[in-house]
């Protein structure tokens, strides 16, 4: 395993993290499995958050007595310095540690960035448990460029966490730019959220990327963890052929996709958004009608069910047309239906 330095905090940590969003619909044995793997293959570096349902509550079970094999970091989407406080306590408890060694903003939008850093804000709190020793870095997430930019010259953010992947590479520039100020760059959404479906060349893609300090794709099985080692490991040169593949997906995904972030969600109508989005694609992009069919049908609110609210498009942090593709998702397996003699 190869080890880098997380920028300014100075953490020791593997190139390829661990993403804990996957383990939400894991069990503890299955987590327990999981971490054993982790520090068998040298995996050091832990992320989840406090929006992770028992994401950290699963880790920090699985970890209790090997705490010192790993770095972890978490976040929290409070904006009040009252609400991270208890926001940090309860990530303490939940990890079973007496601290965290790096702690995130979690997506504050613009207005949301100036709010965290107001008298009586969230940085407050997070300032106040690194001096008591409960967190070791202060870090923020992002899926907006402009509040990239604008966390880069912030003096108390020592990581910036961002999407980076074959088809999200607006950051590019701004990722280079972090490397230059020695603050960490953690690349998020490897996958694209699981529109690339080939892992190994989504790996092989951000690894070449010397500015990338680490990727931490989502795990939630040890086959999988295996397969992305693999790929991380692979220091070989970007072939043609692989390059010529990495067009194709471009081509094929192109700028209007679900990343399955789910800050769309709850919608007022109950359907799954980022569920729809995603059978769809098995639909369309992989040649996996049945299969998505199936996935799709088993859905107890359908797309029709949109009553046009628009909450969710305020919601995405990719400003999405959510409305007219979960329309277009609609069509699309009406005309399955009709092409197969469904429902006839």
């Amino acid at each position: 395993m190869e080890y880098v330095t997380l920028g300014k905090t100075g953490l020791k940590v593997s190139r390829m993290g661990f993403g804990g969003i996957p383990i939400q619909k894991c069990n503890g044995a299955e987590v327990t499995e999981l971490m054993k793997a982790l520090m068998d293959a040298g995996v050091n570096y832990i992320d989840t958050a406090r929006g992770y349902t028992v994401s950290e509550e699963l880790i920090g079970q699985a970890i209790e007595g090997n705490r010192d094999k790993f770095v972890l970091a978490t976040k929290s989407m409070s904006r009040t310095k009252e609400a991270m406080a208890k926001d940090v306590e309860t990530s303490l408890k939940n990890l079973r540690t007496d601290y965290i060694d790096l702690y995130q903003m979690h997506n504050p939008s613009e207005a949301e960035l100036e709010k965290v850093m107001a008298p009586g804000g969230a940085l407050e709190a997070l300032m106040e448990a690194k001096a008591e020793g409960k967190i070791g870095h202060i870090g923020l997430t992002a899926h907006s460029i402009k509040v990239f930019e604008k966390a880069i010259e912030l003096d108390w953010v020592e990581t910036i966490m961002f999407p980076y992947n074959i088809v999200e590479s607006q950051g590019t520039e701004m990722i280079k730019r972090a490397a230059e100020k020695n603050i960490g760059f953690i690349d998020m959404k490897p996958m694209a959220g699981g529109a690339i479906e080939d892992a190994t060349l989504a790996l092989r893609y951000i690894c070449a990327n010397p500015d990338v300090t680490i990727v931490i794709p989502g795990i939630y099985c040890v086959d999988e963890l295996k397969q992305n080692l693999a790929a991380v490991e692979d220091k070989s040169p970007i072939s043609e052929e692989e390059l010529a593949q990495f067009d194709k997906i471009r081509e094929t995904l192109g700028d209007n996709f679900c990343r399955r972030c789910n800050y769309c969600q709850p919608c007022a109508a109950g359907i799954n958004i980022s569920g729809v989005f995603l059978f769809a694609g098995y639909l369309n992009r992989y040649d996996l009608g049945d299969w998505g069919y199936g996935r799709y049908e088993a859905l107890p609110v359908k797309p029709d069910a949109c009553i046009e609210c628009g909450a969710c498009e305020t919601r995405c942090p990719y400003h999405l047309p959510i409305r007219e593709m979960l329309k277009k998702c609609h069509n699309d397996f009406q005309a399955y239906e009709a092409r197969n003699g469904i429902k006839a």
